[in-house]
């Protein structure tokens, strides 16, 4: 299946004064609702639950959830019913109405209950029926479909960013560098606290991290946090490049970029990439802690 993904020269006065190339790699144009990663990371997931005739897709997420967002539209586009756990109270939002629309069933669940997601999966009916999708889509199958991002692109790049919230993206970004004998250099910025763990998560699905760097310093917080210099930040570069980012994935990696390129980080003429990897349903959430201008 063709993907619509450019890479897209972005134009930003700090580029220009320290005389560097950013280049984004536009996957949030891939899919308005399986978009980024998401759909990467679903693509081969699907794939095999139709190759094993499953009905329903089964998965989990927060009450924000972009990947129960792309796997409720994913299950509509090929015909496969779709079942999400929410972790917490049961709340009404827009992401969750969407889902509803695509005919996802939501089961919300106690924090507590939700650390056993096995247990929540095998309690359901149907057993034999239901193909599970972890949370985020994070899996072997789903480094597939993110490694053929490095095939797609028009050339090869001193270092490339994305953000990291389970490691699968960065790991198949990682295998898709090493397969193609690249010296790039892969830049990962955790979006939680404590991101250290990403490393071993990427190892997992045996990814080289030789050129792989992490940056702790930029998740602002926590998962889903943010904080003044973030949200001004995300209004400047929005405003600025007319490319919508939110705060809690795209966001987050893009000001460690510019941070970094602040601090003279990068030599001149390197060739910079950003994964944009999607998920912009997640500004839903922050709309009310915008400055109103």
């Amino acid at each position: 299946m063709h993907i619509y993904s450019p890479e897209q020269k972005v134009e930003h006065p700090l580029y220009k004064q320290h005389r560097v190339e950013v280049f984004m790699k536009r996957d949030d144009m891939i899919h308005p609702f399986i978009s980024g990663n998401k759909w990467r990371k679903l693509k081969y997931n699907l794939q095999k639950a139709q190759q094993e005739n499953k009905k329903v897709v089964v998965t989990f997420g927060g009450a924000w959830s972009n990947h129960l967002l792309a796997t409720a539209c994913a299950g509509a586009t090929f015909n496969l019913k779709t079942i999400g756990f929410v972790r917490g109270e049961e709340v009404r939002n827009p992401v969750l109405d969407m889902c509803r629309l695509f005919g996802m069933k939501l089961l919300f669940v106690s924090r507590e209950e939700y650390k056993d997601k096995d247990a929540l999966f095998y309690q359901l009916e149907n057993k034999d029926d239901n193909f599970l999708i972890n949370e985020g889509g994070s899996g072997l199958e789903a480094t597939w479909g993110c490694k053929e991002l490095i095939s797609e692109l028009k050339q090869e790049y001193d270092h490339i960013f994305c953000a990291a919230g389970t490691g699968t993206t960065a790991a198949g970004i990682a295998i898709g560098i090493n397969d193609h004998k690249w010296k790039t250099l892969l830049h990962v910025v955790p979006v939680l606290k404590n991101g250290e763990f990403i490393l071993d998560e990427i190892k997992k699905f045996n990814a080289s991290t030789d050129q792989t760097i992490l940056h702790l310093d930029y998740h602002f917080g926590g998962y889903a946090k943010t904080k003044p210099d973030l949200l001004a930040f995300v209004q400047e570069f929005v405003a600025s490049t007319a490319i919508m980012i939110e705060p809690t994935y795209t966001g987050k990696v893009a000001y460690a970029l510019h941070d970094l390129i602040k601090k003279g980080y990068f030599t001149e003429n390197s060739r910079i990439l950003f994964i944009h990897t999607g998920g912009l349903t997640g500004l839903l959430g922050h709309l009310d802690k915008f400055k109103k201008g």
